[in-house]
């Protein structure tokens, strides 16, 4: 069974930054995908950002150029910058492991953007 914890989330005022964190527990962490989802209030849990095994990654249309998405294998850590903040990027945000046979989700982290 592996655990996801994220941190780092928080109140920040438009243009600010966040760095969000999530640990994992296990020893799988570099054989897996991750990425970081959110979920607005009365929307659908979206993607935002992943991360392959061999660092490729990708980003939902809206965060590309101010988010970016990093994975530290020794520390089973996978991180999130985000930048340049804005108040639709106001959610909670989860951490994900996922592949062939594998789904696990962190609790989540709650990230408000407002002045």
């Amino acid at each position: 069974q592996v655990q996801l914890v994220e941190s780092g989330g928080g109140l920040v005022q438009p243009g600010g930054s966040l760095r969000l964190s999530c640990a994992a527990s296990g020893s799988v962490f570099s054989i897996y995908a991750m990425g970081w989802y959110r979920q607005a209030p009365g929307k659908q849990r979206e993607l935002v950002a992943a991360i392959r095994t061999g660092g490729r990654t990708n980003y939902a249309d809206g965060v590309k150029g101010r988010f970016t998405i990093s994975r530290d294998n020794a520390k089973n850590r996978v991180y999130l910058q985000m930048n340049s903040l804005k108040p639709e990027d106001t959610a909670v945000y989860y951490c994900n492991m996922g592949g062939s046979g594998v789904n696990y989700w962190g609790q989540g982290t709650q990230v408000t953007v407002s002045s």
